[in-house]
């Protein structure tokens, strides 16, 4: 937390939204097994970093956030966490941004809790849902932007990771 505070205390909107999303991750840390939990919180604390000046390496936020944690040393595995959060990589392609694959993709539990935290997550730190955070993304980005494009293959991978988490709640309830 207080390495994302440093960075984004000049972003007071970024800086909210970033908090609301450790918040929300911290309500669905039961989707993912309990040796990842501190990995999910970790992750959504830094997931927006890339947006800090300190960062800025190639204007593309997951993934100059990913190599600024990188070149300070943090574990590998979280430094792909933040390049991919979110579905980044639909984005990236759309953007033409070279270098994600410096950073594996995973598909996991982990994965499925931070995307599902940062969409259902408004700008301002505000609890959201899935399909209105979407909505109001695509509307801030605009229908011909490179977001509306990607939109095409990022949103059912949000829906589904999203439904995923919401199994994963009802299962561990369940037990």
């Amino acid at each position: 937390m207080c390495l994302a505070d440093e960075l984004l205390a000049d972003l007071p909107q970024r800086w909210a939204h970033t908090a609301g999303v450790a918040g929300r991750a911290a309500e669905l840390a039961a989707a993912v097994d309990p040796g990842e939990r501190d990995l999910l919180l970790c992750v959504a604390w830094l997931h927006d970093i890339g947006y800090s000046a300190a960062a800025l390496d190639t204007g593309f936020h997951p993934l100059d956030g990913a190599r600024l944690l990188r070149r300070q040393g943090w574990p590998r595995r979280l430094c792909a966490l933040v390049a991919h959060h979110s579905g980044a990589g639909f984005l990236a392609a759309e953007q033409g941004v070279v270098g994600m694959a410096e950073f594996p993709d995973e598909e996991s539990a982990v994965t499925d809790a931070l995307a599902c935290a940062d969409q259902t997550t408004g700008v301002r730190g505000e609890p959201a849902f899935l399909e209105e955070r979407l909505a109001e993304a695509l509307h801030r980005h605009g229908a011909s932007s490179v977001y509306a494009r990607a939109h095409l293959r990022r949103a059912p991978y949000l829906r589904a990771a999203a439904a995923r988490v919401q199994e994963r709640l009802l299962a561990v309830a369940a037990a």
